[in-house]
């Protein structure tokens, strides 16, 4: 009996194995990593990869992603009269940009970068109390403290005066905020309130989908003319959860001009996917004349299309770069081609300034940012540890004219795992201010250079190494 069950082990551990080396789709690193880890844990490696292993999704909901983007993309062929075609060096950064989510780049878009802190809240809130048709509100993390309150008591008020309110956060990420008294306070006032990505039963789930997809996504629309796009979830900056790296360090722009639609669209794709509303009327509307303004673009990714997405953009972003990239990211555990193309730009002369906090939320992905200091340091990429909190913006400048920025980490989870969006854009007003921001990053970081990493100890850098191997898994 023994014997058989051993005999059945190896069995399943090799059927496995074969699974991942078969699976399309997969990374050659990937691969490697997941043939490591079945192989040398014997039965949790197998638990390991049967769990986390695949980018597997509901097939009910493929299908009501997959019908609802096409009734929201004929909807909005309207937008696309405002499409506009992009010149020279950034139309291969604008076309790889429309790639994950079929957006053109549109011209005539105003932005203003909001104040750091609780403060950048106060103009969104205020916003929803001028609304006279409709909110409509996306966040990953939706924290019931002071600001959680205050955005949903803008709710309640523009629900009570006739504006349609509709509320989407993730099922994970804002379980906070479900549990508490306040979402059935919402519910009440008449506020739509939906969960994005539902938990339900993990042993059930488990059977349908991978359990750890995430929509990490901050979409605020109002009235189809005003839009919000960062990295800001609807929380205080002492974010409770974490308090003890608090303050989190947050970007948030206010966006007006065609743009916006192309947030809308987000928005609805998620919304009509968990909930039968039919809005695409919303796409369908005449788009406002742009006037001047700069050029722009939504990039929507999520696991349900991972043929390209941030990644790639930022990649041919920093192809691009003559004179500097700038790059803010909580979270640095990236694919190979961007990580080569961060050092190969710093090889060639390109300022490269790498801001990530000081001290990581995540020890394992801080140990794993740590593993590829030693390569970056030797490319010349300059790297700028944040002290005074955690730092939480996710920003790529690219020589004063080109930026990127939104919900996406440059990580393998936002790149893999989570549904996010961002925003690219082409202008030196609004680039200008987002380098002025990360500027005053390096003002509150200290550099770290490479006789800094030489005095780690043998055993960090044990650590830091030891769990890289399994990077392409995190």
């Amino acid at each position: 009996m023994t014997l058989a069950l051993v005999i059945l082990g190896y069995a399943l551990q090799l059927s496995i194995i074969a699974r991942a080396l078969l699976r399309d789709g997969l990374a050659p690193t990937v691969r490697l990593g997941w043939v490591m880890v079945i192989s040398a844990l014997p039965g949790v490696g197998v638990v390991a990869y049967l769990l986390f292993g695949e980018v597997r999704l509901h097939r009910a909901n493929l299908q009501r992603m997959a019908e609802v983007r096409a009734r929201l993309t004929e909807a909005s062929n309207a937008g696309r009269s405002r499409a506009v075609t992009v010149q020279g060096a950034d139309a291969a950064v604008f076309a790889s940009g429309a790639v994950p989510s079929n957006f053109a780049p549109v011209g005539g878009n105003r932005a203003e970068l909001l104040p750091e802190g609780d403060a950048m809240m106060d103009d969104p809130i205020a916003a929803i109390d001028a609304a006279t048709d409709h909110v409509h509100v996306l966040f990953y993390i939706w924290l019931p403290d002071v600001t959680g309150m205050r955005m949903s008591e803008a709710l309640i008020r523009a629900a009570a005066r006739g504006v349609a309110c509709r509320v989407l956060v993730d099922d994970h990420g804002s379980r906070h905020l479900i549990r508490s008294p306040l979402w059935g306070r919402m519910a009440a006032a008449g506020v739509q309130v939906v969960k994005a990505s539902p938990v339900g039963n993990p042993l059930v789930s488990f059977f349908y989908q991978r359990l750890d997809l995430r929509n990490h996504r901050k979409i605020l629309v109002i009235d189809n003319r005003l839009s919000w796009c960062g990295s800001r979830n609807c929380a205080d900056a002492a974010f409770r959860m974490k308090a003890k790296y608090a303050p989190w360090i947050d970007i948030l722009l206010r966006l007006e001009g065609p743009v916006v639609r192309q947030q809308q669209a987000v928005f609805l794709q998620d919304w009509m996917t968990y909930h039968h509303e039919d809005l695409s009327a919303l796409l369908a509307a005449p788009v406002p004349e742009g006037g001047a303004g700069f050029v722009a673009q939504v990039i929507a990714s999520g696991p349900d299309d991972m043929d390209t997405g941030p990644a790639d953009t930022i990649c041919a972003m920093i192809f691009t770069a003559r004179e500097r990239v700038w790059l803010t990211t909580p979270y640095y555990v990236p694919n190979e081609a961007l990580h080569g193309a961060i050092c190969a730009a710093a090889k060639r002369g390109v300022e490269v300034v790498l801001i990530l906090p000081a001290r990581n939320d995540s020890w394992v992905i801080g140990a794993a940012s740590e593993s590829l200091y030693p390569e970056l340091l030797r490319s010349g990429v300059k790297i700028m540890a944040f002290e005074p909190g955690l730092i939480h913006s996710k920003i790529v400048t690219v020589d004063g004219r080109l930026a990127l920025v939104g919900s996406s980490n440059l990580d393998h989870r936002s790149f893999d795992l989570n549904y996010e969006n961002v925003l690219l854009l082409s202008d030196p007003g609004v680039t200008g201010a987002l380098d002025a921001r990360q500027r005053s990053y390096m003002d509150r970081a200290r550099s770290i250079d490479l006789a800094q990493v030489a005095r780690w100890s043998v055993l960090r850098r044990l650590r830091n190494n030891t769990i890289a191997l399994a990077s392409p898994l995190l």
